[in-house]
């Protein structure tokens, strides 16, 4: 996936469990696993094997793939996922974000906070919103959710460093800030810990052998 879009599609193996447990036996205790196909609605149900990586091992598994239906938030939890991640889509909308919240509950909800050059924005519009970082992050906190998965789309994908300046700001503001997109070296995690954000999602860098998953978690630690 380039740029937060389904332009071009990498394959980095035909069994996600078997990569799963590759990562958890590597010394991973959260698992980030994205449902591509909701996320790009293509109609196929990958349910069973979120079940089945939510219950290969002794780790945390968060979901996410543009969750926005009570739907796809039971589907997720009751597949055994620790967290689920409620998509920007989701936040727009303070109604449906507080029925999900109070679904699930808020201690297992992260919300996307999902940005181009620093402005609210979602993968298929070209556009940025009208709304404000701010205000989504003010409507998380409405409903008691503390955890903000933050996105720069425009890096996802390409390996050229996390928008960790965006993420700073929330971060300073007393949230838990799960960065995520273009992270592509050590050196992005080091200046990721450096900032004090909770977590990096690190995706086409550990597929691509840029680093092992073992000097990622000793650099952000």
């Amino acid at each position: 996936m380039i740029e937060g879009a389904r332009v071009t599609e990498h394959e980095y193996g035909a069994d996600p469990l078997a990569q799963a447990s590759e990562f958890v036996a590597d010394g991973a205790r959260w698992l980030h696993v994205v449902d591509m196909d909701r996320a790009f609605r293509t109609g196929d149900d990958n349910s069973e094997w979120i079940r089945r990586i939510c219950g290969g091992g002794n780790v945390a598994v968060q979901v996410g793939g543009d969750i926005a239906s009570v739907e796809w938030a039971r589907d997720a939890v009751s597949a055994g996922a620790s967290r689920i991640v409620l998509g920007t889509r989701a936040v727009l909308d303070p109604e449906l974000l507080a029925m999900l919240v109070r679904d699930i509950g808020p201690g297992r909800v992260a919300v996307a906070v999902d940005v181009r050059d620093g402005r609210v924005a979602l993968r298929d519009r070209d556009e940025p919103l009208a709304v404000m970082v701010s205000e989504l992050v003010e409507r998380a906190r409405d409903v008691a959710v503390h955890t903000v998965v933050y996105r720069d789309i425009g890096r996802d994908g390409m390996l050229v460093g996390p928008d960790l300046e965006g993420a700073g700001v929330l971060a300073e503001q007393g949230l838990e800030v799960i960065v995520a997109g273009g992270v592509g070296a050590l050196s992005d995690l080091e200046a990721a810990r450096a900032l004090g954000v909770a977590g990096v999602i690190v995706g086409r860098a550990l597929h691509e052998g840029r680093f092992t998953l073992q000097q990622a978690i000793a650099c952000s630690q």
